[in-house]
C-alpha cells in the first residue's frame, strides 16, 4: 500500500454519490391577468422571482425529497399592474450516499436544486409562452447565496423569538 508524505496510507476518500430517482411538478398555477384586464399604454414587464427551498428525508433509506418553490410575478413598470403570476413547486427524489451528516443539509438545498433547475427553467419558459407571453428564460440562480440567505433569515427569526421582552 502506498504512503503519502504524512505516512498515511493512500486510500481514496469516499466520494458523495447522488442519483435522481424521480422529479415531478407538485403544484402549478398560472394566471394571465392581462387577458382579463388589459393594460392601457405600452407594456414594460418587470419580472420578480422568489425562490424557497425545502428538503426532507423519506423513510429509513437514503432517499430525500427536495422541493423548489418559485413565485414569479410580472408587473407593468409604469403602472404596477400585474400582467401574470406563475407559481410552481417542483420536486425531486434523490438517492444520496457518502455525504457526512453535517454537510447533508447544504447538499440537499444547494446541489439538488441545482440539478433540477434546467427542468424548472424549461417549464417556466413553456408555461409563459403557452400563456400568451414571450417565453421567460430564468437567469441562473446562485443556490449557495440563496442557502446562506435562508440560514440568515432563520437565525434572525430565532434571535427575535428568543429575545427577552420588557
Amino acid at each position: 500500500m502506498a504512503e503519502n508524505e504524512n505516512g498515511a496510507s493512500g486510500q481514496q476518500p469516499v466520494m458523495p454519490q447522488m442519483k435522481v430517482v424521480g422529479q415531478f411538478i407538485r403544484d402549478l398555477s398560472f394566471e394571465n391577468i392581462l387577458a382579463r384586464k388589459p393594460v392601457d399604454g405600452e407594456v414594460q414587464p418587470d419580472i420578480q422571482v422568489q425562490v424557497a427551498l425545502d428538503g426532507r428525508k423519506r423513510g429509513d433509506s437514503n432517499q430525500y425529497e427536495v422541493i423548489s418553490k418559485f413565485n414569479i410575478t410580472s408587473k407593468n413598470k409604469g403602472s404596477d399592474a400585474v400582467l401574470f403570476v406563475l407559481e410552481l413547486e417542483y420536486g425531486g427524489l434523490f438517492q444520496i450516499e457518502n455525504v457526512p451528516d453535517e454537510q447533508l443539509h447544504p447538499f440537499l438545498l444547494i446541489e439538488c436544486p441545482r440539478m433540477l433547475f434546467p427542468f424548472v427553467r424549461r417549464i417556466v419558459s413553456d408555461i409563459t409562452r403557452d400563456g400568451g407571453f414571450p417565453p421567460l428564460n430564468l437567469d441562473n440562480i446562485d443556490f449557495v447565496a440563496l442557502y446562506r440567505q435562508q440560514l440568515a433569515q432563520r437565525q434572525q427569526a430565532k434571535n427575535e423569538t428568543s429575545a427577552p421582552t420588557n
